[in-house]
């Protein structure tokens, strides 16, 4: 297994690489602007690299996980969905209807659906029925979404997947499902040469973003091993984890794009809108250097996900995870509004050069 993944890290970083070439040739680069921190033109090769390999993965390994074809062919249509959509920024419906026909058919052609939800309220386990697969499209919209939205600093797309893929490993690992947690410890081990690039450990010339086409492609992947572990098939009902530990696992990506969607729509503004109130803008706002604010959040995701794995363990019940879970995001919601308030205030009062001068 040891050789497998040391021959998995170096084909994702020289597939990187040559596809970093690619990129640049084919002017499939992240252009700087207002919106954006860094300060030349970056080829987007993370997205296309790690579809090559998982790619690889999924077609010589089918037996790792169930409906692997489907998997397949869902990530292939995501990268090229979103490496359109980087080189030429498509229309926003044109994005969510391809997610919605892939959540679709990710319901259609697979057995996988969000049907139990255990016993969430302290009242009895509630199960969805007719309500589950619009329920289960909303749950891959979100994941797919979140994952994207929290991509806007160097490194921190990649550190907060590695902590869910490494957590949904151990919680894998822990219930006998080797293969699956195999799969875990492959996509974190593909996706650490990104890191390494990504965060410019190689070289600032040799910096590459992993683009929608990747950010789609880990949400959707990351929301399909949740599926396996926390609502089983409709063969075996076996459930790895409960449903609620879900929320853990993802809670950072999860609870940053709640608030911010939330924060747009009472400002009358479409969800979709591009700003800067997402945690690590208002984190550096407030002074905050790109490797603190990149440390602070991963920080705080892989505490959110040590509580799932722990809970998950010990057997804590679901209705006090999720109680917790809804303590933790009026929290952040609370600190965030209050941060950034105290940012607009610092900034507000911040001398202007022409004053200085």
């Amino acid at each position: 297994m040891f050789i497998d993944l040391l021959f998995i890290f170096f084909y994702s970083l020289v597939s990187l690489f040559f596809i970093r070439k690619v990129a640049k040739q084919l002017q499939l680069v992240d252009c700087p602007d207002h919106r954006k921190c860094h300060e030349k033109a970056t080829p987007i090769a993370g997205g296309l690299a790690l579809c090559i390999i998982l790619s690889n993965i999924l077609y010589t390994r089918p037996e790792l996980i169930a409906h692997n074809n489907l998997l397949l062919v869902s990530i292939i249509v995501l990268t090229i969905i979103g490496t359109l959509d980087d080189k030429f920024e498509l229309n926003i419906f044109v994005r969510l209807l391809t997610q919605i026909l892939l959540a679709v058919g990710f319901i259609y052609h697979s057995d996988f659906q969000i049907n139990y939800l255990g016993n969430l309220f302290g009242f009895g386990e509630v199960r969805l029925h007719w309500l589950s697969g619009t329920i289960t499209i909303a749950a891959i919209l979100g994941a797919m979404n979140a994952f994207n939205m929290i991509d806007g600093l160097n490194g921190l797309l990649g550190l907060l997947s590695v902590v869910t893929f490494s957590s949904l490993a151990v919680l894998f690992a822990f219930s006998g499902e080797l293969k699956l947690a195999y799969f875990s410890i492959i996509i974190v081990v593909a996706i650490i040469p990104y890191i390494c690039m990504n965060l410019g450990f190689l070289g600032r010339k040799r910096t590459v973003f992993m683009g929608d086409a990747g950010s789609m492609m880990i949400g959707f992947i990351a929301v399909w091993l949740l599926l396996c572990a926390s609502q089983g098939t409709q063969d075996t009902n076996f459930h790895t984890i409960s449903p609620v530990t879900v929320l853990w696992l993802i809670a950072l990506p999860l609870m940053d794009m709640t608030a911010t969607i939330t924060r747009r729509l009472r400002k009358g503004k479409s969800p979709f809108h591009c700003d800067q109130e997402h945690i690590h803008f208002i984190l550096k706002s407030l002074g905050y250097s790109d490797n603190k604010t990149l440390m602070t959040i991963t920080a705080l995701a892989t505490l959110f996900a040590l509580i799932g794995i722990v809970s998950e363990i010990i057997h804590l019940p679901d209705a006090i995870m999720f109680y917790g879970f809804l303590c933790c995001f009026s929290v952040y919601f609370y600190t965030l509004i209050r941060l950034q308030r105290y940012a607009s205030k610092r900034k507000d009062t911040e001398p202007s050069i022409d004053e200085i001068s």
